[in-house]
């Protein structure tokens, strides 16, 4: 896909269910703590996605904190995730899930009701567990990895990515990489991965710089080499501040900037550019910006009728 012109982006909003987590990841500037934040209603998110109807939104993405498997409140925590997937399609919309490591069964029913899922591996290096993921059980990379092979025993289309600049080395770029596109030559379902460059925000306690944004653009290229061509790179626009290093990203291999909605509720410090103001970033260099579905077009048969009919509703898919 990198002869092509065109730079994808999904037109989307954010419903989080809760904030809480029981991982305490130290670069982190989403969670709460476990009983802190209350949990989203459906009435509560049936009035959002009501007044997001005529705004042109398609992908609902489902992102929550982690209620730990073992906990009494798990069953719930995992049946308002799949309420909230099932009103969002019932009103037109295409739900995308991404909530941390589930069991196979919980996958399995959140098929049903998502055009796509998606989990970030981050990295597949043991070493951060001694470090920014030592109080995050759910960080360990086999738990991550396992989610990816069930996803494509289940086929469910997915995205995943690394996370950038959180101690790990280039070794460990290219090492996480090659098992994404090792898993993806076995069963075909990763359809984007996402470089995530770590950017500080005032909620986290690791302190650490931001990833140099100038070292991006060689991360993509060499991801270009390692992946299969029928996987998609995406870039978050909003934590590349520099529109000339946005435009190196592009030149390098990656043709996506992710969902654009109101905010970033993982960086809520960094709010989504305008498409607008993206347009006028990309198109004098000769891109062309278009909106996307949170499915490609090569998985649709995968979908159930329903999802199948829903995507049809819709009159963008990606190019």
């Amino acid at each position: 896909m990198t002869d092509s012109r065109i730079i994808t982006y999904s037109p989307a909003y954010t419903l989080v269910p809760t904030y809480e987590c029981f991982n305490r990841c130290s670069y982190c500037n989403f969670r709460a703590n476990p009983g802190q934040s209350p949990w989203l209603t459906l009435t509560e998110a049936g009035e959002r996605l009501t007044q997001l109807q005529p705004q042109g939104i398609c992908e609902i993405l489902i992102l929550s904190g982690e209620v730990h498997p073992h906990s009494p409140r798990r069953q719930a925590w995992f049946q308002r995730i799949y309420d909230l997937c099932e009103l969002a399609l019932s009103m037109g919309f295409l739900p995308h899930t991404n909530v941390g490591p589930l069991q196979f069964e919980e996958m399995r029913s959140l098929k049903s009701v998502n055009a796509s899922m998606g989990l970030m591996l981050e990295e597949i290096t043991p070493q951060l567990q001694q470090t920014v993921h030592r109080h995050a059980p759910s960080k360990i990379p086999q738990v991550r990895l396992q989610q990816l092979i069930w996803a494509g025993e289940l086929q469910i289309p997915f995205t995943t990515g690394l996370l950038l600049g959180i101690g790990e080395t280039p070794v460990d770029w290219w090492e996480t990489l090659d098992a994404i596109a090792q898993l993806h030559h076995q069963y075909g379902h990763i359809q984007e991965v996402i470089l995530q460059p770590h950017s500080p925000g005032h909620q986290q306690n690791w302190q650490a710089p931001a990833f140099d944004p100038q070292q991006l653009p060689q991360v993509i290229a060499k991801a270009r080499q390692i992946l299969p061509a029928d996987i998609t790179l995406q870039i978050p626009p909003n934590l590349i501040l520099d529109d000339q290093w946005l435009l190196a990203c592009l030149a390098a291999g990656a043709r996506d900037l992710g969902g654009i909605g109101p905010k970033d509720e993982v960086n809520p410090d960094y709010p989504h550019p305008h498409i607008q103001r993206l347009q006028n970033i990309v198109e004098p260099a000769g891109w062309h910006l278009s909106p996307r579905l949170p499915v490609y077009p090569q998985y649709n048969n995968w979908l159930s009728p329903r999802l199948q009919q829903a995507v049809l509703n819709y009159q963008f898919p990606i190019s």
